[in-house]
């Protein structure tokens, strides 16, 4: 059974949000009046859920606004810092709101029990200013209250679940590098090179190295230099190059790199997918193109499916995404034509 959060009550686009806002109006007219011990007409009581119901509604909508892409910054003093400025500004909008809100409502009033609407701003600002002001002040500060509950409550699920998920991802990654069948490969062709062409061999352990170590120090992170992440897959490319000659072929245009981040290791996950899933010979390469467009870095390779595929489990892909969405708020973008795959993955500024 799907369960009803918060965050699907205040959801706006939803007929039963609106409904559960009215309900919530009358409910707070009714305790109102219990705890004042105060008597009036339906009519009134109406009125003021109505009011109350316009308030709500307006309230969520600039809460929705002003917080819809509140995605988490590089430390958690940025990230509290963003909260509440924007939680400032909400303040200050929902109590402007309310004081249009409360006006406009007085004139309808007004006009529909035919009384004098010149008097409508002189009576607020001279009679009901004081108890207007207190009042408000007063919800906000509730609201205050349980808009703090829920952002921790949130930021609690989200750091949870970011743990959960990076436990994945590192756990997924070591398996894609240290695995039987890519060391099995990464020896037999250093048994190989060692006495046909020491040279190469020399260089071929030393991008190894660096590979590995690339990993084991970046792969707890949520964010590298994209920068790095492209000098670590120009040393993941050259083993391949090493191993299969011109079967592999792989081009970078990233000129702007310097001014992005990425998740650590992401772009070796799709290179992988892209050798793993293609055959490429002398006649036919497979072509990789990696670049940035529109604060998206592409990773773009020519379609040479292979005629017996391998089994595959496409959790590398899955759990990419999950992370990228949940470190960066956006969604990693996967693209298949006839004649191409592509993938583009969300940059940190």
């Amino acid at each position: 059974m799907k369960t009803i959060d918060l965050e699907t009550i205040i959801d706006q686009r939803r007929l039963y949000s609106h409904i559960a806002f009215f309900l919530i109006s009358l409910l707070i007219v009714v305790f109102s009046a219990l705890a004042r011990n105060y008597s009036s007409s339906i009519r009134d009581q109406l009125e003021f859920a109505i009011l109350i119901f316009i308030y709500l509604e307006a309230f969520i909508f600039l809460a929705r606004k002003i917080f819809l892409r509140l995605g988490p910054d590089t430390t958690s003093k940025e990230f509290l810092r963003n909260i509440l400025s924007r939680f400032l500004i909400f303040y200050i909008a929902c109590f402007f709101s309310a004081l249009v809100i409360f006006i406009i409502f007085r004139y309808f009033n007004y006009w529909m029990n035919d009384l004098d609407l010149t008097r409508v701003i002189y009576n607020f600002f001279h009679s009901e200013f004081n108890s207007w002001f207190k009042s408000i002040i007063k919800g906000l500060s509730f609201g205050a209250v349980i808009f703090l509950f829920v952002q921790w409550m949130d930021a609690l699920k989200r750091e949870r679940k970011l743990k959960e998920e990076s436990l994945i991802f590192q756990n997924e990654t070591l398996k894609n590098q240290v695995n039987p069948h890519f060391l099995f490969n990464s020896l037999n062709t250093v048994s190989s090179l060692i006495s046909t062409k020491p040279e190469v061999a020399e260089r071929f352990i030393s991008r190894l190295s660096s590979i590995y170590r690339y990993i084991l120090e970046n792969s707890q992170k949520d964010k590298v230099p994209l920068q790095s992440e492209l000098a670590f897959i120009s040393d993941y490319f050259d083993l391949h190059k090493i191993r299969d000659e011109e079967k592999i072929l792989l081009t970078i245009n990233a000129p702007d790199a310097g001014n992005f981040g990425i998740l650590p290791v992401s772009l070796q996950i799709l290179i992988e997918n892209a050798i793993k899933h293609n055959k490429a010979t002398r006649e036919n390469p497979l072509k990789i193109s990696i670049f940035i467009e529109n604060q998206q870095i592409i990773v773009k390779n020519n379609l040479q499916k292979m005629a017996l595929q391998l089994k595959s489990t496409k959790m590398g892909l899955k759990n990419l995404a999950e992370r990228v969405r949940l470190i960066t708020g956006e969604v990693l973008i996967i693209e298949e034509t006839n004649t191409d795959f592509i993938v583009k993955v969300p940059l940190l500024l």
